[in-house]
């Protein structure tokens, strides 16, 4: 057989070889740093025997790949670890995901100490070598093993697996686990890991059925990789949205409230307002849209007719639900159907063709309660929604500037870097979830790949990601733990016109349907308020601050002094406060520190005779002493350019 390597060399042998034993054919070094074969594209254990012609790509220490391999060997001793300290456990699953490993257990909840318990017990099944052995056994076998054993989730997943599926287990030193593979050849292999957290978690994701408790975990093949992880992982937790915007006041949840409801202060409101008057005043003054307001709620009628109700009705909260005697009715998981209903108020022309409809839309979706997230999911937000009438023959033009006037909000935001692409396609395999045929999804797909390509934009593909009426450009970002969620998205939709009866006046005096382009600007405020915390760590550019300056008297003497700075700088427009608390001066500079103010203005005997104001910030410490009139042109200038000026590092803030 010849066996094709990734360099394009290839191996000849006249018998069957396993894959380890072709990496020691090639050389000693190699096999010892090679976790797993990666043969004709699927990866394999290294004991996996070929013999036939294939490709083989061996799998070392140094290839992404190989993490995975590693990550769900330590999960496997994780739970062994688990089943020792904790007999009555029940085992379910333990994947490797893409910064490490979970496994999830029928158990009581684990504390800090538990983890720490777990962990020292690993380190004694790693030490003790035990070799990963693969086997296989009949399906009605498999199942009584594992009910004999106590461990019904395996029993039942097992039950699930089609009828002529290979039933694989892994033992390493007595403990067997149903698995897949591949894994390392033994626990030895495993040189650095940490217990991060658990939480709970629910039996193949459903609300309904068993709680379980989910121990995420992480592992790299040194203990150097292992420290710049966690090093990693306590910045993302400084830079957590759910913690620091609760530290800096700007949103609270409420128990009574409800879930996914977030109650903004008056901090984070003035940060949305700020974001809102910028995207409306872009909107209605140089973007061409009309603005529309339209009910929170709608009859059931509404959402029949756009294919809501069939295709999204599990994601709605359905009001008078068990009351026949009232209408059944909706809160809005959405604002077109209302926009259309507003554009067939009257008769259009091929010329008044594009109508731009756009509104500041507070939507309702229900999301489970496992689902949900400080500002990133919730039940309740505010969205910077827009659909856009247009004839057929303006597709191109009116999508390009879309996708023009979305780069020019992720540059002012300073989020450009943050982002990739992503066009999200209709699953043809699941077709009752879509409106449409082959050809509509085939055509509606190709305009926004069009549009991406010949902007240069670099873009993944992604089949059932499509809304049920097309097919979507999605503007993904990744949180600080590096879950990704759709931040921005434009959809074509070419279906909605035929649905509703919406149509203009061609130039032959005939009835034509129009096309509709779903879009968001800024996307849903909630969540993009989330992803500024994170990326400036509470340090936001000056425009977007709800407190920009904080005038700071250096006693009482000079307060009256503070306040008629602070009475101008509002005149001008600029958020300020006044600190007039009898403390010293340089406890006051620590707290605004603290409090992440971009301006300090302090203010003292000799600022107060000349009508200047000693100026300290993020951004170059001490700015020296200024007359109080340049000062305010130079904020005011970057508060309307909207100027994202370099942050002073830390050790040199003054």
């Amino acid at each position: 057989m010849k066996i094709t390597l990734k360099d394009g060399s290839v191996c000849e042998y006249a018998q069957p070889m396993s894959i380890i034993d072709i990496a020691k054919d090639i050389s000693e070094g190699l096999a010892r740093n090679t976790c797993a074969g990666e043969v004709n594209g699927k990866l394999e254990d290294l004991r996996t025997v070929l013999s036939e012609d294939c490709t083989l790509n061996l799998v070392t220490t140094s290839d992404p790949k190989a993490l995975s391999v590693l990550r769900h060997t330590t999960s496997h001793v994780m739970a062994e670890a688990v089943l020792r300290l904790y007999p009555n456990a029940k085992v379910t699953i333990g994947p490797s995901i893409e910064d490490g490993f979970y496994y999830d257990f029928e158990s009581d909840p684990f504390s800090r100490e538990d983890l720490d318990r777990i962990e020292d017990e690993m380190k004694k099944i790693i030490k003790e070598g035990h070799e990963l052995t693969r086997f296989t056994m009949p399906r009605a076998e498999a199942i009584k093993y594992f009910e004999e054993k106590g461990q019904p989730f395996k029993a039942e997943l097992i039950q699930d697996l089609p009828e002529d599926a290979e039933i694989s287990f892994y033992d390493q030193g007595g403990f067997v686990d149903l698995c897949a593979g591949p894994h390392l050849q033994s626990t030895k292999g495993i040189k650095a890991f940490k217990l991060l957290s658990s939480s709970m978690a629910y039996w193949r994701g459903d609300s309904n059925r068993a709680r379980l408790q989910r121990i995420y975990g992480t592992a790299f093949f040194n203990k150097d990789e292992l420290a710049a992880h966690l090093a990693k992982l306590e910045d993302a937790k400084m830079r957590d949205h759910n913690r620091l915007g609760r530290e800096m006041k700007l949103f609270l949840t409420v128990d009574v409230i409800g879930q996914g409801l977030p109650l903004f202060t008056p901090k984070g409101t003035k940060m949305l307002m700020k974001l809102q008057r910028w995207i409306e005043d872009m909107e209605d003054n140089e973007w061409g849209y009309v603005r529309t307001r339209t009910p929170l709620m709608a009859k059931s009628d509404l959402y029949k007719i756009s294919g809501h109700w069939d295709h999204y009705m599990d994601g709605m909260f359905i009001l008078n639900k068990d009351d026949e005697s009232k209408e059944l009715m909706a809160l809005r998981p959405m604002t077109c159907p209302f926009q259309y209903n507003v554009f067939m108020n009257e008769q259009h022309s091929y010329r008044d063709m594009p109508v731009r409809m756009a509104e500041t839309s507070t939507l309702f979706r229900n999301e489970d309660s496992g689902e949900m997230h400080g500002l990133t999911r919730v039940r309740q937000f505010t969205i910077t929604e827009a659909h856009l009438i247009i004839r057929p023959d303006q597709a191109e033009v009116e999508l390009n500037n879309v996708v023009d006037r979305i780069d020019y909000v992720l540059k002012t935001l300073g989020l450009e870097g943050d982002v990739s692409y992503r066009l999200s396609k209709w699953d043809p395999v699941n077709r009752e979830k879509y409106l449409g045929d082959d050809a509509y999804w085939e055509n509606t797909q190709k305009y926004l790949r069009d549009v991406m390509i010949k902007k240069g934009i670099t873009f993944t593909e992604a089949e059932g990601e499509a809304a049920f009426y097309g097919p979507k450009i999605d503007i993904q970002a990744k949180n600080v733990y590096g879950k990704e969620d759709t931040m921005i998205t434009v959809q074509l939709d070419c279906a909605a016109a035929e649905k509703f009866g919406m149509y203009y006046i061609d130039e032959k005096g005939e009835k034509v349907r129009p096309w509709v382009v779903h879009r968001t600007s800024l996307g849903c405020y909630e969540r993009t308020l989330a992803w500024l915390i994170e990326h400036y760590a509470g340090k936001f550019p000056t425009w977007m601050c709800a407190e920009q300056v904080r005038v700071l008297p250096i006693s009482d003497k000079f307060e009256d002094y503070a306040y008629e700075v602070a009475a101008k700088l509002k005149k001008a427009h600029i958020d300020c406060t006044v600190d007039h608390r009898s403390e010293k001066i340089g406890y006051k500079i620590r707290e605004a520190r603290l409090d992440k103010i971009p301006y300090m203005l302090v203010v003292g005997q000799k600022e107060s005779e000349d009508g200047t104001v000693a100026v300290r910030s993020r951004f170059a410490g001490d700015e020296g002493v200024k007359p109080l009139d340049e000062f305010i042109a130079a904020i005011t200038k970057e508060i309307e350019t909207k100027e994202i000026r370099q942050e002073l590092p830390q050790d040199n803030a003054q």
